[in-house]
């Protein structure tokens, strides 16, 4: 059976594994023979332990192991790299999943915001990287960092979180060059709309949630949301099976970024030129 699995036997962080596309990556490579330790705030704790008993019970090949970890703290990301390696003895592959958005624009975000924001979503990426080095160079490793198609074209009201997120595609592509030296890949996934318990909690809020589902599908050139499992298959691409990858960004978009769409955020004026300063073509 071992010689069917994609990833038998390594050993796998994942943070922030309670929940959509990070639970779904944490099932995806236990089912493939992968030993996962996944995180999640101390809050998260009771949901996080019954997931552990529940894989550990399923009969897959891999095993779960759940840590409480706060991403933001430095202690807490070192004591979760301590406890895969006592649990484990190495290390193969971090994924770096933890991260969050919400609505905001440039004439309400605050300094504390856009802190906020980098320490979460960036700043947590590169301490757990920094720290899992050690021994992803040990076993010619990889790392696997959750960006976002936010930070690769931008996205409408998103002022703190799609910087973020275009600052994670360049460490991404940065730690691959630097790490090259030592064998181990650096890569990066950047999805598009995808249905987690999150984004339909959050359309069930809007006035018309049967409405904002159908025009976030309308975003993909597919013409549906991804789904977690999507995402975790590339993930699992990237970590078995993409071994001459590394400073790649993985688009799971449906094809949302290409193409021309409706742009335009206001009205256009009558008789206004492509300049903005346009004159009687008459005159000499």
């Amino acid at each position: 059976m071992a010689g069917q699995l994609r990833y038998p036997g390594k050993v796998v962080i994942v943070t922030r594994g309670t929940a959509g596309i990070g639970l779904a990556i944490v099932r995806e490579f236990v089912r493939q023979g992968a030993n996962v330790v996944f995180c999640s705030i101390p809050s998260e704790a009771e949901k996080g332990q019954a997931i552990q008993r529940e894989l550990q019970n399923s009969g897959c090949p891999g095993d779960a192991y759940f840590e409480v970890c706060d991403v933001r703290k430095e202690t807490d990301i070192k004591r979760l790299i301590s406890a895969t390696l006592e649990r484990y003895g190495c290390l193969d592959c971090l994924v770096n999943n933890a991260g969050g958005s919400k609505i905001d624009k440039i004439d309400d975000v605050t300094a504390q915001d856009a802190r906020n924001a980098m320490e979460f979503n960036t700043l947590s990426i590169l301490l757990a990287s920094k720290y899992a080095l050690p021994y992803l160079r040990e076993t010619r490793g990889n790392i696997i960092n959750l960006a976002s198609i936010a930070g690769m074209i931008g996205a409408k009201d998103r002022m703190s979180y799609s910087p973020c997120k275009g600052a994670i595609i360049a460490m991404t592509k940065t730690l691959a060059i630097d790490e090259s030296k030592y064998g181990v890949r650096v890569n990066c996934i950047s999805p598009s709309v995808t249905k987690t318990p999150l984004l339909e909690r959050n359309a069930n809020q809007s006035p018309n949630p049967e409405a904002t589902m159908q025009e976030l599908k309308s975003y993909q050139l597919l013409g549906r949301l991804g789904t977690p499992e999507e995402v975790a298959l590339a993930a699992l691409y990237l970590a078995a099976d993409g071994t001459f990858c590394t400073g790649f960004n993985l688009v799971v978009s449906g094809g949302a970024e290409i193409g021309f769409g409706k742009k335009a955020q206001v009205d256009s004026e009558p008789g206004s030129g492509a300049g903005g300063n346009s004159q009687d073509s008459s005159r000499k």
